[in-house]
């Protein structure tokens, strides 16, 4: 297979879409204002709130009419139960190209994505009525504050995946949490706290009952507007440096992705739920990388290689 045919591969195997309703903006993402208090729900339970392509822009698209609308003072983010958010797979957004282009794509799409978060103005504060995982987690840490709901977990399992820290998660979780908490969900381990766990560390600024997440937020934010409060940052890091953080985390996802321990463990993970065609790629991408690896920027992928 030719290098560019075997990079096409990585986004064969997760289609980022399928039917007409899911390319609704109207159907994904639902609005609710009330009080100054704009309610924007992921509203993908089937999928569980999975940021598709179509989901990721139906959600930009919110955060830009929210930021607009001078009846939208606060944002609450929340997701349909049961779950908050499955994060986002980037293979399932690349497209066919030259693997240096491909690099380039990939820094571009995960750089914006949090740039979203990061470039909303008003105050935005999330609502984690289920489990959350990957970049749905480290975007919640961009926003000025989460409520958790007791049903509530937070997985970040990069170091699983073969992947680096995104979402400015490698400067954030160690303020947010300290040192050892912020390796137990970054690194090998892959800890999973549950609401409670997550608010006796730092990562999450209350754990409500389920039923009363919702009222708990919208009580929040009329508050927020009657203080006057402005967007702020968690842990105490600027705008700046936030972005830096984001610009560099994002080549490292790049090379991540393509480098040889992600592309071996996507083997191995697929072939074990026997999805022998898909883990048939990712194996001719791994073996055949020495070639195709040629093509990418200097240094990309290195950190991942075997």
């Amino acid at each position: 297979m030719a290098p560019c045919a075997q990079l096409y591969a990585l986004r064969g195997c997760m289609p980022a879409t399928t039917s007409t309703k899911e390319t609704s903006e109207t159907d994904l993402v639902i609005w609710a204002a009330r009080n100054g208090v704009t309610t924007l729900t992921m509203n993908l339970p089937r999928r569980l709130n999975g940021w598709t392509m179509p989901m990721m822009d139906a959600l930009k698209a919110a955060l830009n009419r929210a930021e607009g609308d001078s009846d939208t003072q606060v944002v609450i983010l929340t997701g349909a139960d049961p779950y908050y958010c499955a994060g986002v797979n980037l293979s399932a957004t690349i497209q066919l190209g030259h693997p240096r282009d491909l690099h380039a794509a990939i820094v571009e799409h995960n750089e914006a994505l949090f740039e979203a978060f990061l470039g909303f103005s008003k105050p935005i504060l999330v609502a984690a009525n289920g489990p959350a995982i990957g970049a749905s987690v480290t975007s919640a840490t961009l926003c000025d504050a989460i409520i958790a709901s007791e049903k509530a977990t937070f997985s970040t399992p990069f170091a699983t995946l073969g992947v680096t820290p995104e979402g400015c998660s490698s400067v954030l979780f160690a303020r947010l949490m300290g040192e050892e908490a912020a390796q137990r969900m970054l690194g090998p381990e892959g800890w999973k706290p549950s609401g409670a766990e997550a608010l006796s560390v730092g990562l999450v600024d209350a754990c409500v009952p389920h039923e009363t997440l919702l009222n708990e937020a919208q009580a929040l934010a009329e508050s927020w507007i009657a203080d006057g409060k402005t967007r702020t940052f968690r842990g105490g890091l600027s705008l700046d440096t936030l972005r830096a953080t984001n610009a560099r985390e994002s080549v490292g996802v790049a090379d991540s992705f393509l480098g040889s321990a992600f592309l071996k463990g996507q083997f191995r993970f697929l072939w074990s739920k026997k999805k022998r065609g898909p883990a048939m790629m990712f194996l001719s991408l791994w073996l055949s990388r020495p070639l195709w690896g040629l093509m990418l920027p200097k240094g990309g992928g290195a950190a991942a290689e075997d």
